[in-house]
């Protein structure tokens, strides 16, 4: 759901919003959940809300319903902060590609990662559940 959200957000857009315009639960809610957090930037979609903020230095996203329910927080990572397992895969099965893009789902108990790798010709995206294995999210050619 969170990918859904993201790309959803990246594809039909959503408008800015100031804290006068999210939820009062939404925001209380955020403010239980993060307290700490500076830099807080509101945009609003159809059916959720998503904060973007930085969180003990990090940049983070973090969704809502408009119940003031926790969706999901994505945030980008390093290859280095995945975990050691997921990194020897990598190596082993994809040497020959670069990075493009990698990313943090945490929901509920569990963390998902997706990770866009790429060549000349190919790009794959590549999602972890819960710090197992990769498997091909999608695999797109390259014009």
């Amino acid at each position: 759901m969170i990918l859904s959200l993201a790309i959803a957000f990246t594809t039909f857009g959503a408008f800015a919003a100031g804290d006068e315009n999210v939820n009062q639960k939404v925001l209380d809610a955020f403010q239980t959940e993060f307290n700490s957090a500076r830099e807080v930037e509101w945009t609003t979609g159809a059916d959720y809300y998503k904060a973007a903020f930085v969180y003990n230095e990090k940049h983070v996203f973090a969704y809502y319903n408009t119940e003031g329910d926790l969706l999901g927080i994505t945030r980008y990572i390093s290859p280095e902060d995945l975990p050691m397992n997921l990194q020897i895969s990598l190596k082993k099965k994809y040497s020959n590609y670069w990075i493009s893009d990698l990313f943090e789902v945490a929901k509920s108990e569990t963390t998902f990662y997706y990770i866009t790798v790429e060549d000349a010709d190919t790009k794959v995206l590549l999602k972890s559940t819960a710090g197992n294995d990769w498997s091909v999210f999608k695999t797109v050619k390259k014009a």
